[in-house]
């Protein structure tokens, strides 16, 4: 149901945040509200790294969050409520506001202290207050092939 609401949302081509993309921590979705888990994933990237925006929306929060660098972007879209994605711990480069397009530089990643030893951003994505997984935005439908038919004859 998500991956069509989010297949839906989009209307860009979404991208990764950092290059090269290396996932160092996986999604794991809490089972509860409040219980232990993983609201998003952890990309490989040292302190000043540039971090460019996934999709296509407008920037509705850039600023700090229990003494961290965060930044928000609400997504283009028709979902109701729209998707955001978050990035932290990071320098925003754009203000709340802010248009932004796939790929655009937003934010570049602190040295803020972490769980990954040689830092890393954390990518987030949420529906109202439902986070899902961020590896979703970049899903992106394989081309359709038709296969030759063995054993039957063409007509002549």
């Amino acid at each position: 149901m998500y991956r069509a609401l989010l297949l839906l949302a989009l209307t860009a081509a979404a991208t990764w945040p950092v290059t090269p993309p290396a996932v160092v921590h996986p999604w794991s979705p809490p089972a509860t509200p409040y219980g232990p888990g993983h609201r998003g994933i952890d990309l490989a990237a040292p302190p000043d790294t540039p971090v460019r925006a996934a999709a296509a929306g407008h920037v509705t929060f850039a600023g700090q969050v229990a003494g961290q660098g965060v930044l928000t972007i609400t997504l283009a879209g028709p979902a109701s409520p729209p998707l955001r994605t978050t990035y932290e711990p990071v320098r925003p480069l754009v203000p709340e506001g802010t248009t932004v397009t796939p790929g655009q530089l937003v934010a570049t990643t602190t040295d803020t202290p972490s769980h990954c030893p040689t830092g890393c951003l954390h990518w987030g994505l949420l529906r109202d207050r439902t986070y899902l997984n961020p590896l979703l935005l970049l899903h992106r439908p394989a081309p359709s092939r038709l296969l030759p038919v063995v054993g039957v004859v063409e007509p002549g």
